[in-house]
């Protein structure tokens, strides 16, 4: 991999200089609860926490919470708290499948939006704890349901609606979930999802769980109607009140479910709740992209993803800034898409995945320069290791060599970004996440759990918890512990391999349950790609290892089956 060091472009504003971080990480030396619970000031509390973290990591005492005897509502942080000096500021910038065919909303439209979804679901005997599944297109409407969820009490799983119906049923099984919000049809490439016919599938596999069904019109289709179970949004939405009293939730409240692939073939639950993931993405947010009032942050990824939960509605919103909501994809109606979307709504700061940055890099720098791209100031990876050839090319071709780069390290079990370099604060590094934020303390280890110092390559764990920590696998605590805490005992084992350079920067080498054993050398997959990617004639490339009698098998005995993380979670559409 590239050992390229690039600083930051002259004349980029920081939002987080050299000294801000090292006084961070000083602070978080000196007094980590204090530390954890100023960053919890961030949020509008109505009980403001006296306890920081509380966890073990050990099997006789194990047990995760954050800040769990605060009370807060997370759709307040997001809406009521900006409306006296931004209700009529940009909250959300939808942009359609069609270019220009979008619209805006302000925070004072939201929080109606909002609240008259958090009406309807009372309506209709939706309590506090109750699990209600979205499955919607990049629409407001899906972010106003989720915020209405939170705001009641409710606990919200998203749902990616490329998944079909066997996969939505499967989810509401689990969670034992009674309402269904969708629309009537998604629209993505020019192509139409059947989003209404899909629920109508899973609610028949799901056998008679499912008590209503609210469908938000997107396209006009006709769709099929089960009487005394679908509720159409547009008949009702005048009838709701756009003012909904919000419930003080405990710090340690759920908030959300997300399904992640499992190694059973059964969706895994991961579980967030209320204070801690708010604390961790509203500060990872503002740290990371340091985004200003006069700025429009763009995340391409779906709500289905926890990408999409941080970094599109619950972080850009919490911090009181615009956020773009896409329902389209890269390439349609061709490969500037992305690029003229960027000019024509002024969007200052770009985070999409590697996969994407890919697929256009292989069209050539045409498309790019047929566009503008002034306005953008910064751009984020997210989602899997960028090989080095890749960032180079967004580097030059998309930000001109003035924009810097922010790669991001997590997964849907973090809540958000753990690894990233602070634009203006850390140097960048082509192909590396570079260094921990604040808070954070991760350590590579070797087989036998044993910490490895310097620079080398390990298995990537962390020693400590952090607000953001999922808590559970949902009705199944045990599952949490044994996959997460039992391969290395006292330590969270992430699942992925890694390297630790000189200069102490990080390169995630992907998981490893995919690391390729051939002759006793350890090869991650992500190098492979790396180095395969490199030739002019390959666009993407997927390594995977298959046994050989003679040179190795194409993972290790003892390595366990972990989740995917967001590099194998978050498609190029993200």
């Amino acid at each position: 991999m590239s050992e390229t060091v690039h600083a930051v472009p002259q004349g980029f504003k920081a939002a987080i200089g050299p000294a801000e971080l090292a006084q961070l990480h000083a602070d978080f030396a000196a007094d980590a609860d204090a530390f954890w619970l100023s960053q919890a000031k961030r949020l509008d509390w109505t009980r403001f926490p006296t306890k920081a973290g509380d966890w073990s990591y050990a099997r006789e005492d194990f047990h995760v919470r954050w800040y769990e005897d605060g009370e807060l509502n997370l759709s307040v942080n997001c809406l009521d708290r900006h409306l006296a000096e931004r209700g009529d500021k940009t909250a959300i910038v939808f942009e359609a499948d069609e270019p220009g065919e979008g619209r805006s909303l302000t925070y004072r439209e939201l929080h109606a939006l909002t609240c008259r979804f958090a009406n309807l679901l009372k309506r209709e005997g939706v309590k506090r704890g109750d699990r209600v599944m979205i499955y919607m297109p990049m629409i407001p409407e899906a972010a106003a349901a989720m915020l209405a969820c939170a705001r009641i009490g409710a606990i919200h799983s998203v749902v990616f609606g490329g998944f079909s119906p066997e996969s939505l049923a499967g989810r509401i099984e689990d969670c034992d979930a009674r309402v269904v919000i969708t629309a009537d049809e998604g629209v993505r490439g020019g192509k139409k999802i059947p989003l209404k016919a899909n629920v109508d599938s899973a609610c028949d596999m799901a056998h008679g769980r499912i008590d209503r069904v609210i469908v938000v019109t997107r396209t006009g289709a006709d769709v099929a109607w089960t009487e005394g179970r679908d509720i159409r949004w547009d008949d009702v939405f005048e009838s709701l009140s756009d003012d909904c009293p919000a419930e003080a939730m405990g710090a340690e409240d759920p908030l959300f479910i997300l399904y992640t692939s499992g190694s059973t073939g059964k969706p895994k639950g991961v579980v967030h709740t209320t204070g801690g993931y708010a604390t961790w993405a509203a500060t990872t947010f503002d740290w990371i992209f340091g985004a200003t009032d006069n700025d429009l942050f763009w995340c391409t990824a779906d709500v289905g993803w926890i990408t999409g939960h941080s970094y599109v509605v619950y972080g850009p919103l919490m911090m009181g800034r615009s956020t773009v909501m896409f329902d389209g994809v890269p390439n349609y109606p061709d490969f500037g898409r992305f690029w003229e979307t960027c000019d024509r709504l002024g969007v200052t700061i770009f985070y999409t995945a590697p996969t994407a940055i890919r697929a256009l890099e292989r069209e050539g720098d045409v498309p790019v320069k047929a566009h503008d791209r002034s306005s953008i100031r910064l751009l984020g990876t997210v989602g899997e290791p960028i090989n080095p050839a890749a960032w180079e090319w967004y580097f030059d071709v998309v930000g001109d060599q003035r924009c810097p780069i922010v790669d991001t390290w997590w997964q849907t079990e973090t809540g958000a970004a753990l690894i990233a370099n602070l634009p203006g604060a850390i140097d960048m590094k082509p192909g590396s996440a570079t260094r921990p934020l604040p808070g954070i303390q991760p350590l590579l280890v070797d087989a036998e759990g044993r910490e490895l110092e310097g620079a080398v390559s390990g298995n990537l764990c962390l020693r400590s918890s952090w607000p953001g920590q999922m808590r559970t696998v949902w009705g199944d605590h045990d599952r949490f512990f044994q996959t997460y805490f039992t391969a290395y005992p006292g330590l969270y084992f992430t699942g992925d391999g890694c390297r630790r350079d000189e200069d102490g920067y990080y390169w995630i080498t992907g998981r490893v349950d995919d690391v390729i054993n051939v002759s006793g050398h350890r090869i991650g997959t992500a190098e492979v790609e790396s180095a395969l990617v490199m030739h002019p004639k390959v666009a993407e490339a997927a390594v995977v290892g298959v046994p050989h009698d003679v040179k190795g098998r194409e993972s290790t005995p003892s390595s366990p089956r972990l989740p995917a993380s967001p590099a194998t979670t978050i498609s190029a559409a993200s």
